[in-house]
């Protein structure tokens, strides 16, 4: 499961397409542009979105990437046990 934390739909695509990743698995939940984007609070947010959906579909691994605004952002992989 990945989820992209992104604000421009096009940013998303083409992240999706690079990545060859199915639809299923790619911000199964909206992402930034479905869930909303709040400057501070994104990456608490994606994070536990996906903490939460890893559990509640058995999943062990999960990609979460965060904003940090200017442009920067961050990628972080989850396991869970």
């Amino acid at each position: 499961m990945l989820e992209h934390n992104e604000a421009f739909a096009a940013a998303s695509c083409a992240i999706q397409m690079s990545l060859s990743a199915s639809e299923s698995r790619f911000n199964p939940h909206g992402g930034a542009v479905a869930i909303g984007h709040p400057l501070g609070a994104t990456g608490t947010r994606c994070l536990m979105t996906l903490v939460n959906a890893l559990e509640r579909t058995g999943g062990h691994r999960g990609i979460v990437t965060i904003c940090l605004g200017g442009g920067n952002a961050v990628a972080m992989m989850v396991e869970r046990d």
